[in-house]
């Protein structure tokens, strides 16, 4: 399940890098405006391949989530958003 999610990220990067010009921007711009128009917060990190920086963002009021990728050069690019967010705090499977 792990290898399939970091490949599945792997590929988000990828296509980051491919789409820049379509739905990218400054992070800062993209932050600012997830912030002022969703109502949206960091909930959630990771690095991905090549240095990239993979955020969740979501809003308790709203229920909606943003999913970005932040690249090396600063650009940051909405991989993809939706509706009906819940946090989850699940425990972690014992040791076998």
């Amino acid at each position: 399940m792990l290898f399939k999610m970091t490949m599945g990220l792997g590929i988000w990067v990828l296509a980051a890098q491919q789409v820049h010009a379509r739905s990218c921007a400054p992070r800062e711009d993209v932050v600012k405006r997830l912030a002022e128009t969703y109502g949206e917060t960091r909930r959630g990190i990771g690095i991905a391949r090549q240095g990239a920086v993979m955020e969740v963002y979501a809003s308790d009021q709203t229920g909606s989530w943003t999913i970005t990728v932040t690249l090396p050069d600063g650009i940051t690019c909405l991989v993809a958003s939706g509706q009906s967010y819940e946090a989850m705090a699940e425990a972690l499977p014992p040791n076998a």
